[in-house]
């Protein structure tokens, strides 16, 4: 791969608990598409943050093929970019070991996102999902990455990266990049169709409360219809509505209009009218997508190339920042 050097390197990952909804499409994916034209970029499958939580190994392994195809479907580019799978670098459970020994108690445990999800799992508070910050931290630092595009419910975890590689260069050197936030101002937190006051989620028990970006059309206009707003029918932008607002923010994102654009362009219409507007233009929009990606989920062979090759690529930037890592605190390598 042809990257020049003065790019900066920016790093996202995505779990395979579930095939992609639309929350994720805008919020991330989308972006993702765009910025590797600017930025060295690495995508990678985060499969062993999925193991927090109990899944079928079957269905597990096949949405990690799934989400290869689905970031590939979705516009990223793997002449621009190096798509791997997490457990195909060894070197991210290394790091975070390292990285383990170097965090707080303390710092893990006023974690949001642990306290949140201990509530809802009461019977499997597991030691991977206290420590998923430090694997976190490690997949970000091992990559020396100076943007990492999270949402504003990720900021915590990026805050508690940048603490732990200051920590570290603090005492060792300059070993680490001090990763910075990547925040898409536009579009995005998308939230639920059936709760606007909660983020759209996959893991949602209730599949009316998002739009994966593999439903069919009929589906995804059925699902726009149902779509919780208000008592009042007028298309405005406002935080008294967020309901109607949220299918604005998407609707906006999707056209390319803005939101005052869309306010004229469905003024006095009704929600009724902007709900089946919306859902055919994301049905459409999503199709192209959909095609590209039953095509390569065809062409199995072409799928484990990429991961190959894109863990190869990554493997050998990992382990430069690993043995510089080992080096500063007298691990011996092999070639010591």
């Amino acid at each position: 791969m042809n990257m020049e050097n003065k790019k900066q390197v920016m790093l996202s990952g995505i779990q395979p608990t579930g095939i992609f909804t639309l929350g994720n499409y805008i919020g991330a994916i989308k972006n993702w598409e765009k910025v590797q034209q600017e930025y060295k970029c690495l995508y990678f499958i985060a499969n062993l943050h999925s193991l927090t939580v109990k899944n079928d190994p079957k269905i597990i392994k096949q949405l990690t093929l799934d989400s290869v195809a689905l970031l590939l479907a979705c516009g990223i580019d793997i002449k621009k970019s190096i798509v791997f799978i997490q457990s195909h670098v060894p070197r991210h459970a290394e790091l975070s070991w390292v990285l383990a020994c170097h965090t707080q108690f303390g710092e893990l445990s006023r974690m949001t996102q642990f306290k949140d999800k201990s509530s809802k799992n009461a019977d499997n508070i597991n030691a991977g999902l206290f420590c998923y910050p430090v694997l976190m931290a490690a997949d970000i630092l091992l990559y020396q990455a100076n943007y990492v595009p999270i949402g504003a419910d990720q900021k915590q975890h990026l805050e508690i990266t940048r603490d732990i590689a200051n920590r570290f260069n603090k005492l060792y050197g300059d070993i680490f990049e001090i990763p910075n936030p990547y925040i898409q101002k536009k579009g995005a937190r998308i939230m639920s169709l059936q709760d606007p006051t909660s983020k759209m989620s996959k893991s949602d028990n209730n599949p009316n409360c998002y739009i994966s970006i593999l439903d069919t059309k009929d589906v995804i206009i059925k699902k726009f219809k149902r779509a919780v707003t208000d008592s009042d029918t007028n298309i405005i932008y406002s935080d008294d509505k967020p309901g109607i607002s949220n299918l604005m923010t998407i609707y906006s994102v999707i056209s390319g209009k803005s939101i005052k654009e869309t306010e004229q362009e469905f003024a006095g219409k009704g929600y009724g009218y902007f709900k089946t507007a919306i859902g055919e233009l994301v049905a459409c929009h999503l199709k192209p997508i959909q095609d590209k990606y039953e095509k390569l989920l065809e062409d199995k062979k072409y799928l484990q190339e990429v991961c190959l090759n894109g863990a190869e690529q990554a493997s050998k930037i990992a382990s430069k920042t690993l043995n510089k890592v080992y080096k500063s605190l007298g691990i011996l390598t092999k070639n010591f």
